[in-house]
Parts: C-alpha cells; structure tokens; sequence
C-alpha cells in the first residue's frame, strides 16, 4: 500500500511539474488577488510570489522524503535524500525541454529542501517504533 502511495504521489508531482503549463497559471486569478490583499498589509508584506512559490515547492517534496524513509528504512535514509535530489534535477533538466515551463535552480533548493525537510520529519516520526524494536532485540 505504501508503494502505491508513494507512486501515486510521484505521478501527481510529475504532473504538476511536468505537465504543458504550470499550475499556477488557471487560478493565478485568486492567487494574486490574495497577495495583493497580504501586500496591502504591514504585517504581511513579507507574503510575495517568490516566497510562496518557494514555499510550495519545499511543501511538495516533504512526502517525498517521508515516502522514501518509510520505503527504504531508517538505517538507509541518506537514499531519500538522494532519491529527492535525483528527481529534482530530473524534473529541472525535463523542464528545459518544455514550453511554458522555466528551469530554474530556485526550486532545485526548494524541492531538495523539501525532501530533508521530509526524511527529518520521518526519522523523528518513527524514532519511538525503532527505539521499542532496539530494546525488543536486546
């Protein structure tokens, strides 16, 4: 169950990274309608369209890197890691030969980011089953 998971949610990722147009492109209409209301705001300024688009781009690949741990195991985390990498840039150099869609090293961080992000999130969620398993073991 968890391979299908972790596939399906790989394949909505290639969609949206990969498809013809990006995403943001049919509903840009309320996003920036909704940045333009944080600009108008002191206190929320800060909220740009590079900011959140960075942002989504580290919440998109947080799964990825929990998906990967749970796959591969905590001992072999530093493959989520990798396997994250590994599809961004994947992703990025795909881009390149698309039209409409923009390779660029900002979302290379982001994603890789994200996918840290997600396997620190893993290692510290399944720390108390490993530690009860240590202890069984000994």
């Amino acid at each position: 169950m968890l391979s299908l998971a972790t596939v399906g949610y790989l394949a909505v990722v290639g969609w949206v990274t990969l498809g013809p147009q990006p995403i943001n492109t049919g509903n840009g209409y309320w996003l920036w309608r909704a940045l333009r209301f944080f600009s108008s705001h002191e206190s929320t300024r800060w909220l740009t369209y590079q900011r959140v688009e960075f942002l989504s781009n580290v919440a998109m690949f947080v799964p990825i890197g929990i998906f990967f741990v749970l796959l591969f195991g905590r001992r072999l985390w530093f493959l989520g890691v990798i396997s994250g990498v590994l599809l961004t840039l994947t992703i990025e150099f795909a881009q390149r030969f698309i039209p409409g869609r923009v390779s660029d090293v900002r979302d290379l961080l982001a994603n890789s980011l994200g996918t840290v992000v997600g396997v620190l999130v893993a290692l510290v969620l399944t720390q108390a089953k490993a530690r009860r398993l240590r202890i069984q073991r000994a």
